[in-house]
């Protein structure tokens, strides 16, 4: 279990959602880097980094822009990644590219005395039946290896496609019951937060970022959310005294 001692913090990000089409939000994710992560213990990407992830052969120049920035932190500051739902074959060739050390899909990890169970979140929630069958099929290592033996051109495909079904699904609902299909399951939290024996759980994928209370098996425990950075860059800092979830507007990232 990866050890951190007192004395400094560690951020948490996830579901930035990189792409070309929002260069908004790789600047302030590079402003991020040089001005906050640089001075931190470590920094854990609980997925979804990219929008979406076609393969480590992807020459698109973002791609080389964040690994370049990622691999410049890692000289200063220890970078940790977990896969989301859009970069689930993010590979080791781009971790090693980017100075990330891959972490598998749930990891305890002690955070200055407090054994935390970090994630991307989507395991959470199980009332997404369609999006769970989907989530079972993808993880099987025989079915990512075939994808990525597909040429290029043919994975741009499927993830363009992939993006418009997740938008019309998402539209079928109304808002209340979208929220509640598409967010945890409560009874899955202390469920899985019992059997790996913490009474901490950072997680994003929901976009919903807050603090929730959580029962334990009869213990006290803690449920952060992480926000995405669609308007917003929103990260956790942890520390041995305090635990915060920080906002900042996009709008104060732009250059002057």
């Amino acid at each position: 279990m990866p050890e951190l001692m007192s004395g400094q913090h560690t951020l948490f990000i996830a579901d930035l959602h990189l792409s070309a089409d929002r260069p908004d939000i790789t600047t302030a994710f590079l402003r991020f880097l040089q001005e906050h992560a640089s001075k931190a213990e470590a920094l854990y990407i609980l997925g979804d980094l990219f929008e979406v992830w076609i393969g480590d052969d992807n020459p698109e120049p973002l791609l080389t822009t964040v690994a370049d920035a990622l691999a410049e932190l890692s000289k200063l500051t220890p970078v940790f990644f977990i896969h989301g739902n859009r970069d689930f074959i993010l590979r080791q060739g781009y971790a090693n590219r980017a100075g990330m050390q891959l972490l598998p899909q749930q990891q305890v990890i002690n955070l200055y005395g407090t054994p935390t169970l970090i994630m991307h979140g989507d395991s959470l929630c199980t009332m997404d039946i369609a999006y769970q069958k989907f989530r079972k099929w993808w993880n099987q290592p025989w079915w990512q290896w075939l994808l990525l033996k597909t040429p290029l051109k043919f994975r741009q495909g499927i993830a363009a496609k992939a993006r418009r079904k997740s938008a019309a699904n998402k539209a079928r609902y109304a808002e209340q019951q979208q929220q509640q299909i598409m967010d945890v399951t409560p009874e899955e939290v202390p469920k899985v937060m019992a059997e790996h024996g913490v009474t901490k759980l950072i997680h994003g994928h929901t976009h919903r970022p807050a603090v929730h209370q959580v029962d334990v098996n009869g213990q006290p425990g803690e449920r952060y959310v992480l926000g995405d950075w669609y308007s917003q860059s929103s990260y956790l800092t942890v520390s041995a005294d305090e635990w915060q979830l920080v906002f900042t507007p996009l709008t104060d990232h732009q250059p002057q």
